[in-house]
């Protein structure tokens, strides 16, 4: 086994640190509560440095950043595309002092090898693998020896292609803007949901044709863009909506009928690339049965590539494309400094607690441990809500400073997920969309019955299990609201005065921080349930 740092410094940045086959940490530049999709800064790499224990054996680059424009390339990055296990850069180089190996491989790699190697199928089993990503979107083959085959580029830039529809409706986008905005894709997943019609006019054919067979993703490169359907309506539009969902179907059919016509039936497929995170679409591939298994890891998008690049190096040394790891591992919350005096009652609290403060109609944030690996709130940066009253939905989204159509995830005990959603499979990291089987939870049941639910158990998430088993006893379901706990624009909360100002700002009823509780003396919700409880 190896000891192996690995960082990706471009979009997404991170830092993973892989011995002896186990994930150690994963730290990504937009947690604590910096700009999402931020590149990694000096700061992020001296922090990382500093938490190492040893000098690594190994210091792998991604490729891709910096984009070097020497005629003859980067000597120390290797590009974006590129498959070939021999097709990487090693340099003997120095560390704090210390010879080390430096390795460097393809962005493409990355992706490849992060679904690959946190996926559960034992190495040796051939898999396809699919990237849906803003560049790439293309079908490979993994064989038994994890050599890597490019079965077909299905489309470019199916993440710009299928976020751009909203610049389209949306009259504060600059239609000549080279790429959409990196939040829309996921604007467009939940408005997609509200789509009553699957057939497109033939006006929508047109455009959808341009969207998809341009050269580049150029609103403005449309000859008819001031004349056609949706422009600058408002993502509102009820006629918009139906066309995001049919947008959204064409673009998963046109990876479908490739899959259909090219890949053998009854192998397993793993997905990366920031178009892991469509629900929808992870819940579709599922559907389609052509496939053993679907696995999407929790950081499909480019948090995973430094995970990927160190899975890589780890190969190329050990000949090991499997790793050990844990959503979980993230950093520690930073517990120093005080929250500011008069605001909260402090007091230690047991999940049945909890459990009382969320049925009463209390929100709050709920701080375990380290943060999750990956964008999604699984319970240790979460807020979380009881799930019974669609006002809680309004309520959190103003929490939240987002759009109304937003929907907010449901978490629930793995026992009870069959019953509640129809989730007959573990989903730990809130990757699957599934049905509500009950209109008993509104606040957790977007427009179209759909939920993107998160299972848990004791072995998963200890913790947040105790805490769904108790609301459970208080209310018959083990199922809360779980949005995430972040400034809008920015990663999850890690710090105990970042939190005091969120709560204070933007309305929270207070938050708990490994079983401390920090009530606000001023929220009505929380007034109400202590003057019941005395």
């Amino acid at each position: 086994m190896v000891d192996i740092f690995a960082y990706n410094p471009g979009h997404d940045g991170a830092v993973a640190h892989l011995r002896d086959g186990k994930l150690v940490s994963s730290i990504e530049a937009e947690k604590d509560s910096n700009y999402r999709y931020s590149p990694l800064a000096s700061s992020d790499m001296l922090d990382a440095i500093a938490r190492l224990d040893r000098v690594p054996e190994v210091i792998a680059a991604g490729g891709w950043w910096p984009r070097e424009a020497r005629p003859t390339g980067s000597t120390r990055h290797v590009g974006y595309r590129g498959l070939d296990r021999s097709d990487v850069i090693m340099l003997r180089s120095t560390f704090m002092a210390t010879d080390v190996d430096y390795f460097s491989s393809s962005h493409e790699r990355s992706h490849l090898l992060s679904a690959y190697g946190m996926s559960p199928a034992p190495q040796g089993e051939p898999c396809y693998a699919l990237i849906w990503e803003g560049e790439i979107g293309a079908f490979y083959e993994i064989d038994s020896d994890v050599n890597i085959k490019l079965l077909g580029n299905v489309m470019n830039q199916p993440g710009h292609r299928y976020a751009s529809i909203y610049g389209l409706a949306d009259p504060t986008f600059p239609k000549d803007a080279p790429f959409s905005r990196l939040s829309d894709a996921g604007k467009l997943m939940a408005l997609a949901s509200y789509s009553k019609r699957t057939d497109p006019t033939d006006a929508e054919e047109e455009l959808i044709r341009f969207l998809l067979g341009s050269i580049d993703v150029r609103l403005d490169k449309y000859d008819q863009l001031d004349s056609s359907p949706h422009y600058d309506v408002g993502v509102e539009d009820e006629e918009f909506r139906n066309f995001a969902g049919i947008y959204s179907d064409r673009i998963f059919d046109t990876f479908t009928r490739f899959a259909e016509a090219n890949l053998q039936r009854g192998l397993p497929l793993v997905i990366a690339g920031g178009c892991g995170l469509n629900c929808d679409w992870n819940a579709k591939w599922q559907a389609t049965g052509l496939f053993s298994d679907v696995f999407v890891p929790p950081v499909p998008n480019d948090s995973g590539s430094a995970i990927g690049t160190a899975i890589d190096a780890q190969f190329h040394f050990t000949g090991n494309a499997k790793i050990e790891w844990d959503v979980y591992a993230g950093l520690p919350f930073v517990n120093d400094g005080a929250v500011t005096d008069g605001r909260y009652d402090v007091l230690d609290v047991s999940a049945a607690d909890v459990a009382g403060m969320l049925s009463s109609g209390l929100i709050l944030g709920w701080v375990n441990g380290r943060y999750e690996i990956g964008p999604r709130a699984l319970g240790n940066r979460s807020i979380l809500a009881a799930p019974f009253d669609d006002a809680t939905r309004i309520r959190l989204n103003e929490i939240k400073q987002r759009e109304q159509f937003r929907p907010i995830a449901p978490v629930c005990l793995e026992d009870d997920a069959a019953r509640w959603f129809g989730m007959n499979r573990q989903s730990p990291f809130m990757l699957y969309t599934s049905q509500a089987t009950t209109d008993a939870l509104p606040a957790v049941t977007h427009v179209n019955g759909s939920a993107r639910l998160q299972t848990v158990s004791q072995s998963t998430n200890p913790a947040l299990c105790d805490l769904l088993t108790a609301f459970k006893a208080r209310t018959g379901f083990g199922v809360l609201c779980n949005t995430s706990l972040n400034f809008n624009g920015k990663g999850f909360i890690n710090n105990l005065v970042d939190l005091d100002t969120y709560a204070w700002d933007h309305g929270l009823d207070g938050f708990i921080v490994d079983g401390k509780a920090f009530l606000r003396r001023d929220s009505g919700p929380y007034i109400g349930f202590r003057e019941r409880a005395h």
